[in-house]
């Protein structure tokens, strides 16, 4: 088994008070690196156009990264849209989200961007990098988050001894220990990926995607806060075929997004 590194630096020791961001800076570039090599010619044409030369695994990050400007919109508006809160037992609907929206209706709205001919190419490119985004955070089980405890953020555990929360455990400890970069780590898990998995994961429907974060999400709360190689080895299987879900499923649902004959 592969001794997992103890370097903790980026892991915050405090629990924050609202949802962090799902997979962490690599783990969502993992996902957009793999729905880069996944797309289609039609939809990688209309990838470019809009973004030109920038990569989905350089958009994967930008609406986190974006999360610290002051605007109103970053502050407030967006802010709901990177999870959604399911009770267990109940399937997602809808009529779950809040007034203020979640990341299904962000990215019911954001299709339709991306649909508009009418759109500018700015919101268009709004629109795709939230695409990108959201898809990869439904596929992180804690943003499919239960009611009253912030997708983990309020489950205080320690990770080889260092005070966290569980959702930063899965955000980003547990795969910045495996210590490979986001194109190490893409290209490990994608030559793993075969043509039977990418078959069965092309379902575009947010709800599959939240009904598999949801029966994950019901396993991965520990009963020892005390979390360390055990857990990680436990859970490891799992965490490497959400990263790989989401990023077929980026490419599929951009397939999908712009067919010429939908």
């Amino acid at each position: 088994m592969r001794i997992l590194a103890l370097s903790f630096a980026a892991l915050s020791l405090v629990v924050p008070q609202a949802p962090a961001c799902a997979w962490g800076a690599i783990g969502h570039r993992v996902t957009g690196a793999i729905a880069d090599d996944n797309l289609s010619g039609v939809a990688r044409a209309h990838v470019h156009q809009i973004l030109g030369t920038e990569t989905l695994a350089q958009a994967s990050t930008w609406p986190d990264e974006e999360r610290s400007n002051p605007a109103e919109f970053w502050q407030k508006t967006a802010s709901p849209w990177h999870y959604v809160t399911v009770p267990a037992g109940t399937p997602y609907t809808t009529a779950l989200a809040p007034p203020e929206g979640d990341a299904v209706t962000a990215l019911t709205r954001f299709t339709a961007t991306l649909r508009d001919p009418r759109a500018s190419l700015d919101d268009k490119r709004l629109a795709l990098r939230f695409v990108v985004h959201i898809i990869g955070d439904l596929h992180q089980p804690l943003h499919a988050g239960r009611p009253g405890d912030r997708g983990g953020n309020l489950v205080a555990v320690t990770w080889f001894g260092k005070p966290t929360n569980l959702h930063a455990v899965w955000d980003s400890a547990m795969i910045e220990d495996r210590q490979l970069s986001w194109s190490e780590q893409a290209a490990w898990l994608e030559r793993a990926i075969t043509p039977e998995q990418v078959i069965a994961w092309s379902d575009v429907r947010p709800t599959t995607w939240i009904a598999e974060s949801v029966a994950l999400r019901e396993t991965i709360y520990p009963a020892d806060p005390k979390l360390s190689w055990s857990y990680a080895w436990q859970n490891r299987q799992a965490l490497n075929d959400r990263l790989a879900m989401a990023g077929v499923r980026i490419a599929a649902y951009l397939d999908w997004v712009f067919a010429p004959d939908r």
